[in-house]
């Protein structure tokens, strides 16, 4: 289906020859994984010599810099990363050097929203009301180039909801999580493209993913991400968001927050940084497009009853710092 902006909520989360159709991106789209390591009891398929072979998260950013020249790491360098027990050993933060995403956010039934998040999380966040029976819901796809797990693809499917353990006032919440530029939700759904994604997000972050095929197009125009289901191997959901002009080149740290529970029960948070280095964003009805098909995730979206569009972004050039989750402070 097309997503159609009926209404904006203010404030709301911030030359060569032309191709002729989407071109795929072989980094993106299919990762050569050929040698297998073990993390957390797992047998996981790596890219033999990439980053994540030689140096488990933490590659100097010597190495990088030789690697990938055209990166800026001035941001990088002002953060320090710790070695911890996440169910294996690995190092926090993890880097994100070259990325890119769209993201739109719309409305969805707020008593569905309620109804997903499980009765201990929901002691501590709820998802915001923007107006009677209406919630906000976030779907972003990322395209990771370049980053401490090499390059692989995810999409994320998330709750806007309050900050744990704060009053929760709808519309002013999210006013002001905007002017913060820090967010909070609850991820329902995070399929990617490697293993290696795959068991660091499962056991380490304690994330809903799974692994599935994704395929990542563009051209001048578009940026496209066409999710497989992972049952038919059939294209499922299909996001594709217009390449925006007027980019921004004003650099923007955004904080992204979640809340879920461990492997042991407790409730915990993890967050990520994001420099924008390159950005925009738009109300226009045609900027982006979601197309479902009969597959498992996009059953699940349906069943969430998206309304309005509230907003599309589109960030070709941005980095990342995730951090590994913590407890949160009620439940140590």
């Amino acid at each position: 289906m097309t997503i159609r902006n009926i209404g904006i909520l203010t404030g709301l989360l911030s030359g060569g020859m032309a191709m002729d159709s989407m071109a795929q991106n072989p980094a993106i789209t299919k990762v050569q994984a050929n040698k297998i390591i073990e993390i957390a009891g797992n047998q996981v398929p790596v890219v033999s010599g990439g980053l994540y072979d030689r140096y488990r998260s933490n590659p100097p950013l010597s190495v990088i810099e030789n690697e990938a020249p055209d990166v800026d790491l001035s941001w990088f360098r002002t953060l320090k990363k710790t070695k911890v027990d996440v169910g294996f050993e690995t190092y926090s933060p993890n880097f994100y050097y070259k990325d890119s995403r769209i993201t739109a956010i719309f409305t969805a039934d707020i008593n569905k929203l309620r109804e997903l998040i499980p009765p201990k999380i929901g002691e501590q966040i709820q998802p915001l009301q923007i107006w009677p029976g209406r919630g906000v819901i976030a779907l972003t796809a990322y395209a990771y180039h370049y980053c401490d797990n090499d390059s692989y693809t995810e999409i994320s499917l998330s709750i806007v909801t309050n900050k744990p353990g704060s009053a929760s006032f709808g519309p002013l919440t999210l006013l002001g999580q905007s002017m913060s530029k820090s967010f909070w939700g609850y991820i329902l759904k995070l399929p990617v493209n490697t293993e290696l994604a795959r068991v660091r997000g499962v056991v380490g972050y304690n994330l809903p993913k799974w692994l599935t095929e994704i395929n990542f197009e563009e051209n001048e125009t578009a940026i496209k991400f066409e999710i497989m289901d992972k049952e038919s191997d059939r294209s499922d959901v299909v996001f594709e968001g217009k390449k925006l002009k007027d980019l921004s080149k004003d650099v923007e740290l955004i904080t992204n927050s979640f809340t879920n529970v461990n492997q042991n029960g407790k409730l915990t948070y993890g967050y990520a940084i994001s420099r924008q280095l390159s950005h925009a964003t738009s109300t226009d009805p045609d900027s982006a497009m979601l197309r479902l098909g009969d597959g498992a995730l996009s059953n699940y979206i349906k069943s969430l009853k998206l309304g309005k569009l509230l907003k599309y972004e589109y960030v070709p050039e941005f980095q990342s710092a995730l951090y590994a989750p913590q407890p949160l402070p009620a439940d140590r």
